[in-house]
């Protein structure tokens, strides 16, 4: 194979066009990850909404943006099951405001958001002789995520539902504090706790 044939290792993952954009508005070619063992899971692309063609693929998600994963976990609740479209707006007027505030694209502030409510460490039960022990465990990369986007979904829910505060600030506000690692913030606060059990089932 000649060298020109070769593929760009800097290449963006699940082989992304780098000149689209998101939402027609937000660069996707100079995003950095600070973190290598999730870089492989926290795919960009400029679509954000597939139509569930990986749905039924094993392990496929991680393929999916990263951004409509977020979407996708916004409408697992009771009230927003189902209602991509108005979840897809809001995160698309949560970006808009991210960038007034911070001035950085919003969809590296969602990167390492997602990087920042990441756990390392968790417990599982293990029995010995009819005894449920403690046992702390490292977490896979995939599953990281996973419960980054869990928690991130999470503190917008516990932040916006029956209060004052609008959607669009409880995910502008989640993910601003969780990429600066606020500790007050519900993912990074859900992601210590996680850590400090682990900690002390070693």
């Amino acid at each position: 194979m000649a060298a020109e044939d070769q593929p760009d290792p800097d290449a963006p993952a699940g082989g992304a066009d780098v000149s689209a954009k998101l939402f027609g508005t937000w660069e996707i070619g100079e995003l950095e990850y600070a973190d290598p063992s999730t870089e492989r899971y926290i795919t960009v692309s400029p679509v954000a909404h597939t139509a569930g063609r990986h749905a039924s693929k094993q392990f496929k998600k991680s393929e999916i943006s990263i951004v409509e994963r977020f979407i996708n976990r916004l409408m697992q609740t009771e009230e927003n099951t189902g209602k991509k479209q108005q979840s897809l707006n809001y995160v698309r007027d949560a970006f808009d405001l991210i960038h007034e505030r911070t001035e950085e694209n919003p969809i590296q502030v969602l990167v390492t958001a997602v990087e920042n409510a990441a756990p390392r460490e968790e417990t599982v039960r293990l029995k010995y002789g009819g005894i449920s022990v403690p046992k702390a465990v490292d977490v896979a990369p995939q599953r990281r995520v996973d419960q980054a986007l869990k928690f991130l979904a999470e503190g917008v829910y516990n932040e916006s539902f029956k209060t004052t505060t609008d959607v669009e600030e409880a995910i502008a506000n989640q993910l601003i504090g969780a990429s600066n690692y606020d500790v007050q913030t519900y993912a990074v606060s859900q992601k210590e706790e996680k850590e400090r059990v682990a900690a002390a089932a070693r």
